[in-house]
């Protein structure tokens, strides 16, 4: 048996007994050092984010922890690796199952705590600005939401990958000083400037992180070099905007 935490709509966060989980093969089995908390998880909270077909109930998406047991056919860990983990739920408990596929191995003096802030935003970025999109050194770079949890990490990861010059939008002078901080050559504060002017008579960008959507959409292409790549993951302005294709 283990602990887990129960998130039950409009109640409070308890703690509840729960079977260990059952290896597949491929998987292993994490004793769970500490869990991140991603806005993901406080929209599932609030009932709006329902976990996929055959994810734990439990709650929690990223976790750090050592593995104790693995399943059939684990090639790459072993039993005592230090681990963080990307999962589809079952992190807020004391173990979890975890396909091997979506470990990736904890460096040498990065703690715990540390380690479990990392796999969400991380494999975020990597997967759509540098896969999808394929951020390349010398391109231009705009993110939107500069010191979300996901800026925080693709400011960072655009200039250690030679982005000429990067771009990220905020919503206060304070968040845009710490965008700098984190990589940004130009912080734009949406509030009182507006993102699309400035980036147009700068020369525009390669790639743009969006996860505004709305307006923005149209902004996006408006603020594109030619054969500019944008890349959306959220939609938190809305869905739909009215766009004119003519710069496509």
């Amino acid at each position: 048996m283990m602990k887990a935490v129960i998130a039950e709509d409009g109640q409070p966060l308890t703690l509840g007994d729960f079977e260990k989980p059952a290896l597949n093969p491929g998987e292993v089995l994490v004793k769970v050092a500490a869990s991140g908390l991603n806005r993901a998880d406080l929209v599932q909270r609030r009932g709006a984010y329902p976990p996929p077909k055959g994810a734990s109930p439990i709650m929690g998406l990223e976790i750090s922890g050592t593995i104790v047991d693995t399943g059939e056919g684990v090639s790459r860990f072993k039993t005592g690796d230090r681990v963080a983990a990307l999962l589809a739920g079952g992190g807020y408990a004391e173990y979890a199952a975890v396909d091997e596929g979506s470990l990736f191995p904890v460096p040498d003096g990065m703690d715990m705590v540390n380690a479990a802030c990392f796999p969400e935003a991380l494999m975020t970025v990597w997967a759509n600005v540098f896969d999808r999109v394929n951020l390349k050194s010398g391109e231009a770079f705009l993110c939107h939401g500069g010191t979300s949890g996901i800026g925080v990490m693709a400011l960072q990861m655009a200039r250690l990958a030679g982005a000429s010059k990067i771009y990220a939008t905020a919503g206060s002078e304070e968040k845009c000083t710490l965008a700098k901080e984190l990589g940004a050559d130009r912080a734009i504060n949406y509030k009182t400037e507006d993102f699309e002017t400035v980036i147009k008579e700068d020369g525009g960008v390669d790639v743009t992180l969006d996860m505004v959507g709305g307006d923005y959409i149209q902004k996006n292409i408006s603020v594109s070099k030619p054969d500019g790549r944008i890349i959306n993951i959220a939609y938190m302005n809305g869905f739909t905007a009215e766009l004119n294709f003519a710069p496509v």
